[in-house]
């Protein structure tokens, strides 16, 4: 296979700086209500990148789940992203909508939600799930799939005609943006990016090179 002449030239839409909204998160709003009338596959899936703890960028695929002043999402505490947001608090994410022939990227500092916030999503979640956050050591090295399910059995029969509670280790992340960039497929490459960055409180915007 020859992956150099894989490519696709963009057409669908275009990006000027006048049509945006001076809140990125407005516009970020706006921009996911068309993907999700556009019926994107997995729309709320994005990448988080973090530093990791060798100094090396770290990234996987994250569901987002709530956007306010920030853009919210949960994981396990003690996971390697859990154990790198510690270390250094701040990452990116980035999405990618083909089907719009989109991509948003978002970087920023993050900070743990407060336990009312967490408690509120861990109990809208299917019963199966909220076991699965007390089953699952998340990236810790286990000797072999059998040994989370004698975890889940051993969790769903503690639970067993009890409250269920949310794991002390598991919660949910605000990143806070201080730059957004939208960018927009074009024509031979020629892309429409347009970028905005906190300054002083106020957010600049830019329209930069393809």
């Amino acid at each position: 296979m020859n992956i150099s002449a894989i490519r696709k030239d963009y057409s669908i839409k275009s990006l000027d700086i006048k049509d945006v909204n001076t809140n990125p998160i407005r516009q970020f709003e706006a921009w996911f209500e068309e993907a999700v009338t556009a019926e994107v596959l997995e729309v709320n899936a994005m990448t988080v990148s973090t530093l990791g703890l060798d100094g090396c960028p770290n990234a996987r695929i994250l569901l987002l789940k709530g956007v306010d002043i920030g853009f919210v999402f949960f994981t396990n505490y003690k996971s390697e992203k859990g154990r790198e947001l510690e270390k250094h608090n701040a990452a990116s994410l980035t999405f990618f909508w083909p089907e719009l022939e989109r991509q948003v990227r978002i970087r920023g500092k993050v900070e743990k939600v407060t336990e009312e916030e967490s408690d509120s999503y861990f109990f809208s979640r299917p019963i199966g799930s909220q076991i699965g956050a007390w089953v699952s050591p998340q990236s810790q090295q286990i000797s072999s799939r059998e040994a989370i399910n004698v975890r889940q059995l051993e969790i769903e029969k503690k639970f067993e005609g009890k409250a269920m509670i949310r794991p002390p280790h598991w919660g949910g992340y605000r990143l806070m943006p201080n730059t957004m960039e939208f960018w927009q497929g074009r024509p031979s490459r020629l892309h429409d990016r347009i970028k905005y960055e906190l300054v002083d409180e106020k957010w600049s915007i830019n329209r930069l090179a393809p």
